[in-house]
């Protein structure tokens, strides 16, 4: 593949980036409404419009750091407001709503492994003369790449990450309490896990080995 300008993959990222993100947490209020709690329903939450989802910093700020220094790209919303009190269950229906934010972004990569794949059948077709099998060839890789990320990083189990809020359901009530005192700490513990270098590999085992298995489903 040619090497791309910065204008180039900023115009490959970013729907990639705006719908992993947005989708994400769209898919935490749409099952928090559909388990009795409908404060994001209320506050226009359950939406694919990404206006309503976009954290200045975590949505454009950061990828657009992280695409000019050439590492991995991942980002983060405004997370959508969630009242476990209206749950019947609140620590088991929280996990539902946990984890339907990495499963949406699963979703995600496999829909841009197909497009990938659509992308490659043009170009080895000679019919891609205006270059669009290959845009959809580096869109499909790019959206593939943030979905994995955003999932992986998600099931981390620190909170506030959408795997604490699993584990936290799966332990004894003490436990869990004690368990999700941390949350105030928790972006101070992936910072201290980035800079110690032990982040990357802890998501980059999870990463490759879907990321194979989905270029392996469509072919590429």
């Amino acid at each position: 593949m040619i090497e791309l300008t910065l204008m180039q993959k900023i115009a490959i990222w970013t729907l990639p980036v705006l719908m992993a993100i947005t989708l994400h947490e769209a898919a935490h209020g749409w099952v928090a409404s559909k388990l009795g709690d409908k404060t994001a329903l209320m506050l226009g939450r359950v939406t694919l419009n990404p206006i309503k989802h976009i954290d200045p910093i975590g949505t454009i700020l950061v990828p657009i750091v992280l695409l000019v220094l050439g590492g991995f790209v991942f980002g983060w919303a405004k997370a959508v407001p969630i009242t476990p009190r209206n749950f019947k269950n609140p620590a088991r229906d929280m996990a539902w709503v946990a984890i339907a934010g990495p499963l949406s972004n699963l979703l995600m990569a496999i829909g841009w492994a197909l497009l990938a794949k659509l992308g490659y059948l043009m170009s080895v077709d000679g019919h891609d003369a205006m270059g669009i099998g290959q845009f959809l060839i580096y869109s499909g890789l790019a959206g593939i790449a943030i979905n994995l990320v955003l999932m992986v990083l998600n099931l981390i189990p620190i909170p506030p990450l959408d795997g604490s809020r699993v584990l936290s359901a799966l332990l004894p009530n003490t436990l869990a309490y004690r368990f999700n005192q941390l949350e105030p700490y928790g972006f101070f513990i992936l910072l201290g896990l980035l800079i110690l270098g032990v982040l990357g590999p802890i998501i980059s085992g999870p990463y490759q080995a879907i990321q194979g298995a989905l270029l392996k489903m469509v072919g590429l």
